[in-house]
């Protein structure tokens, strides 16, 4: 129970690694508030105990903050973040659709700096915290059509760092995951397609599941990675040490 009584926000915790994460945080003791769109996330709240969930546009700041001031109403803390709520369109960068280059910053970037300035406040009331932010191993290499996503995990491996740096003396970690290739459905309907690409792509030639990113997730968040601050932990089956 390495998260017993810790209170817990997961972003795009409706489904894939976020589902993933919300359970594994359960099964450690947590409180969880999952913040989400998706409102399929209520029947999460229906299956596990500890649970409430609230609809959210993490790339809207009311939204951001109606989010905390609820966290900190019915939990009266807050002692993790996890920033899992993601989007992606595929275009090459002459056919790219501004509109949907914009909605991808919001929601990947731009929400996950929200989440992280509201949260701050509250982890500064107990002089400790953890964050982590969703990356991607797409924010160390390049990938066709994947211009808008790749940018704007890069970035989030960057102000991971910024801000680890800032909140280190108020004892607050901030670490960021790089998953690659995991089978959720973010990842479309194209799975069977990727079986030739991943034996040659990947060291272990498999998708990765969600739950394994979800250990390494709340492995950051307890104690256990108490001296871990400003890291980038990837979980891609060895695709970037290729």
């Amino acid at each position: 129970m390495r998260l017993k009584n810790k209170v817990a926000i997961v972003t795009g915790g409706a489904s894939g690694i976020g589902a993933a994460a919300v359970r594994e945080m359960i099964s450690e003791g947590a409180h969880v508030l999952i913040a989400d769109l998706n409102e399929a996330a209520e029947e999460l709240t229906k299956e596990l105990d500890n649970t409430i969930f609230l609809k959210t546009n993490i790339g809207l700041e009311e939204d951001v903050k109606h989010m905390f001031e609820q966290v900190e109403a019915t939990f009266g803390r807050l002692d993790i973040l996890f920033n899992s709520a993601g989007i992606n369109t595929m275009e090459k960068i002459d056919q790219l659709i501004i509109d949907n280059v914009r909605r991808i910053i919001d929601i990947n970037l731009t929400g996950t700096i929200l989440t992280s300035k509201y949260s701050l406040k509250l982890f500064k009331k107990t002089r400790s915290g953890s964050i982590i932010n969703t990356a991607s191993v797409l924010a160390h290499v390049g990938q066709v059509k994947n211009l808008a996503y790749a940018a704007s995990k890069a970035a989030i491996v960057n102000m991971t760092k910024t801000v680890a740096l800032e909140y280190a003396k108020y004892n607050i970690r901030v670490n960021s995951i790089s998953p690659g290739f995991i089978d959720t459905p973010f990842l479309g309907d194209d799975k069977e397609l990727l079986k030739s690409y991943l034996e040659q792509a990947i060291p272990f030639a498999r998708l990765g599941r969600p739950e394994e990113v979800a250990k390494v997730v709340t492995f950051l968040a307890s104690d256990d990675a108490s001296y871990i601050t400003g890291a980038d932990l990837q979980i891609d089956g060895g695709f970037l040490a290729k």
